[in-house]
């Protein structure tokens, strides 16, 4: 995800719902919560980014609202590496739920 676009990253945000939904398995109520925390944060920390809500949705909707030549770098670089620490929560969530 190093190197991912603007539209790499549409792609991955409007795919978290999705993901977490499949996650879950069967990961107990309490140790979803307890884990999906941290999911949230950084949906969280993409919102005010961007400065909109945490929704996956509206987060996609608003990169694609920008221009892909009027990205500063370091937003771009940190909203990379918040989709891949959420690419690690949802591993986080999937390993859970399968033992």
């Amino acid at each position: 995800m190093t190197g991912a676009s603007p539209d790499d990253l549409v792609v991955t945000f409007r795919s978290v719902s999705r993901r977490l939904r499949e996650a879950q398995g069967d990961t107990t109520s309490e140790e979803f919560g307890r884990l999906s925390i941290e999911l949230q944060q950084l949906l969280g920390d993409a919102g005010r980014l961007l400065g909109t809500t945490a929704d996956p949705t509206r987060l996609a909707d608003a990169i694609a609202a920008v221009r892909p030549d009027a990205w500063e770098e370091t937003t771009l670089s940190r909203l990379r590496e918040i989709a891949l620490d959420i690419g690690r929560q949802l591993r986080t969530i999937a390993a859970a739920g399968d033992r």
